[in-house]
Order: C-alpha cells, then structure tokens, then sequence
C-alpha cells in the first residue's frame, strides 16, 4: 500500500458539513498543496489531531472554501497510515473540486470500503470490527447500534480470541511434548485434553446460538401481516409505517402481491411484508398472490394474522387463524377496524387451540390499540440483557465460522471418547483454530476480505 487514496465521505447532498478524506504516505503532503492555514505552518509541521482553520483551493489554486483540516500520522491513525482529513461546508460542487484538487496532488480515488480495509491490513482492527463499523453505518435500531458500538469495540474479538488462545496452549503443550521427549514437560494427558475440549465446546454452542438474534437485529424481525381479503391488513401496514405506502380500497382482493418495509416499532426493527388476501380464488393473478402469501409466512420469525372485527367471524378467519397457529411462529391475532361497529360476541368466537402470544382490538384508522400491539410485539423479543453488548455473531460468515469450529471440537471429543490417540484429537483442534482464525481475520483469504469490504460505502 505504496500510494494514498482520498475520497468523499459524506453523502453528495447538501448538508452542513461535508468531509474529504486522505490515507496514504502521501496525505500530508497532499493536504498541504490543497489547504493553506490562516495562521501558521503548514500542516505538515502541525501537530497530530489538531483542527487548523484555513482555506481550501482547486487545482488552479483558486480559494473555494473554508473549512478545517487535521492531521494523523502513522500509525496512530484509523487506516495505521499517514491520514488527513478536510472538514468543509456541505456543498456537492465544493467537494467535488476539492477532490479533484487531492488527485492533481498525487491521490488516487478510494474504493468502496478501502480505509477500513487499510485499517485491517495494518492491524488497526480485527475483521469483526471492521464488520462492526459497516454494521454501524447500517444501523437501523437503537439496539443495533449498541451492538455495532460493542463489536468495533473488541467485545466479539475478545470473546473468540479466549477460545483461541487456550485451543492454542493446548495444542502448543502436545506438540512440545511430542517434539521434546527429553525434556522436562507436564505429560499429555487425556483427562486434560478432555476438559479443554468440553470447555471449548460449551463457548462455542453459546457463541453460535447468538447468531439468531444478531441477525433479526441486524437485518431486522421478517413480519408478515395475512388475513383475508379487506380485512385492514394493508390499513394496518400504513398504520405502522406512519405513511400511506400500500394501496388500500374497499374492493377486496386489492393487495395482489407482497409489499415489504421495515419501522421501529416497540424497540423492535420489524421488515412488515403486506400480503394478498387468503381466500380460494380462480383469478389467476390473485392466486399467484395468495401464494406468495403463503410463502411469506413460512420466512416470517412473527406473524400478525389480521380478521375484520365489524363482521362476523368466518371460516376464511378462521383458516387464516390456522395457517398462523400451524407456523410454528410467534403470532399476534389482530381484530381489526376497531372503530366500526361489529357483533359483540367475537371475541368469545376466537381460537382456542395453541392461543397467539397476544391478542389485540385495535383500529388502524384512528390509532387506538396500537399502543398495545406495539407492547405485545416488543414482548416477543425483549433484550438480552445478560448478553454483552457487542457479543452476537451478526452475519451468515461469522456464523459458518463459529459451527465450522464447534464440529471440528465436537468430532475431536467424539474421537477422543472412541480412544483415538491425541495426535488425531489435535488435528480436530487445530482445524478448529483455523475456522476461528477465518472469523476474526487472523486466517482469511483474499476474497473473502473483498466480499467483506465490498459492502462498505466510499470514503468509509
């Protein structure tokens, strides 16, 4: 990493602060032929980290801004490099020649993701905080935030790492006893080898088992919103969104396929999916609809099953009840159009085989009842408050990583038991080792890191 790139870090949108930044052998040297302080020497003989007020020019040497500027130097950087940063006023037009101003200096555009990418090489962060800090950017809830904030911090690293390091010991203490017969080392014991295996495995069943929640945090809880047709599932969907986004009239069949958004609702980021009403149809369309439907619930991890509490309750209801109960997902009945007048004995018509987790009386139109839903939907996947912040596995790649480690452990064990000498248990270890050495970046391929990084935004 010879050359020094630079890049655009915040949005091309008008905005208060606008951001130029410079990593590389370079940075300075570039940011001193673009910034000119108002006072003092050039920032190559300033300090490190301090703000300097001056002017920014373009390549002509033409003034066309104000802004501030700082520098850090290697290693004590984000990137590990050489790094300057130029902090603007928000105008598109401004950043652009100020960028172009950076390249006639001698920098070459950034990549998606290249500083943070840097940041890793030069040993800045681990892989999982350099997930970590796309996480962030990509936050969506206030606990996924504390998750990212957590996980850049070190706690995810920190907890494979203790699994490393006594995976290491161990097969450290095998292998110099079996290269150093001569010599005064503690035997190799089975009963040893067996503790640490079952230790190992404990941590590693726990680490795995967070992936769940990690990803509907993340990714956000898939929610599907069915009933049949005209129930108020689409009122209800625009309900939660606070906005008028799937088409609602008083024709039945009107939602034709899957509408998907996602909201923060009861501390829970929710993907709502609006489907076609369930009901035999031969429209041919609507079918189609009403099969993606169906399809929706089985990917859904909960289920708001909407009937129409203005009208009595029918078999179509009540199938739609079924299908939710069948799931095998956490499922909330939602009688809708609360609002309206309907018969007074419908609630005692309800489901009595295994009941919702909650049931609600609400009416979309005017609000009432939400509040409660939103307390039954935050009840359902309630935070964790044993789990350290920062400690969930949050993607498919960490996951793999995590159940690669946690069978080879398990197959050691189960060698181990089957009387296999120590030799073929510690081949199990050390395939283990590396599976944690790919989660944290100690041992990951060239392509998987570009996989990784593609993800990032420019500048970042």
């Amino acid at each position: 990493m010879t050359d020094t790139i630079a890049a655009i870090a915040t949005p091309m949108l008008p905005s208060a602060i606008g951001i130029l930044r410079l990593s590389g052998p370079g940075a300075v040297d570039a940011a001193d032929q673009v910034f000119t302080p108002l006072h003092g020497g050039p920032m190559s003989r300033r300090a490190d980290r301090a703000l300097v007020y001056g002017t920014l020019h373009d390549r002509e040497g033409r003034a066309i801004d104000r802004c501030l500027c700082t520098v850090s130097r290697a290693p004590r950087s984000y990137t590990g490099e050489d790094t300057a940063e130029l902090q603007c006023h928000g105008s598109p037009a401004a950043l652009a020649l100020g960028l172009e101003a950076l390249f006639a200096a001698g920098a070459r555009q950034a990549l998606p993701g290249e500083f943070t990418r840097r940041a890793f090489l030069n040993g800045r962060l681990d892989l999982t905080g350099a997930e970590a800090a796309a996480d962030l950017i990509h936050a969506e809830s206030p606990a996924a935030v504390y998750q990212a904030a957590g996980q850049l911090g070190g706690s995810l690293a920190r907890m494979v790492d203790g699994i490393y390091d006594r995976l290491t010991d161990l097969c450290a203490h095998f292998h110099a006893v079996l290269d150093y017969p001569d010599e005064d080392i503690q035997p190799f014991e089975a009963a040893e080898l067996s503790s640490a295996l079952s230790g190992a495995a404990a941590e590693l069943d726990a680490l795995a088992d967070t992936y769940k929640r990690g990803r509907l945090l993340n990714e956000g809880v898939p929610c599907a919103i069915v009933g049949r047709p005209n129930a108020g599932k689409s009122t209800l969907f625009n309900a939660l969104l606070g906005r008028e986004r799937a088409i609602v009239t008083d024709i039945p069949g009107t939602t034709r396929d899957t509408v998907e958004e996602r909201v923060q609702f009861g501390g829970v980021l929710l993907r709502l999916i609006d489907t076609a009403g369930l009901r035999e149809t031969e429209d041919a369309v609507e079918k189609l609809g009403v099969e993606r439907s169906r399809a929706a619930m089985e990917r859904a991890e909960l289920i708001l099953a909407v009937t129409d509490g203005s009208e009595d309750f029918t078999e179509e209801d009540a199938e739609v009840l079924r299908l939710a109960s069948g799931s095998g997902r956490p499922w909330i009945w939602i009688m809708s159009k609360r609002d309206l007048t309907g018969p007074s004995a419908l609630w005692d018509a309800g489901w009595k085989e295994n009941p919702p987790a909650a049931s609600v009386s609400l009416s979309a139109k005017t609000g009432e009842g939400l509040a409660e839903l939103e307390r039954a939907a935050a009840s359902l996947f309630p935070a964790e408050e044993n789990t350290q912040s920062g400690a969930l596995l949050t993607n498919a790649r960490q996951a793999e990583a995590a159940n690669r480690a946690r069978e080879a452990i398990r197959r050691g064990a189960e060698a181990l038991s089957a009387g296999l000498p120590p030799d073929a248990v510690v081949a199990d270890v050390e395939e283990a080792l590396s599976a944690l050495g790919g989660l944290t970046g100690r041992a990951v391929s060239e392509d998987v890191t570009a996989r990784i990084f593609a993800r990032f935004c420019v500048g970042k």
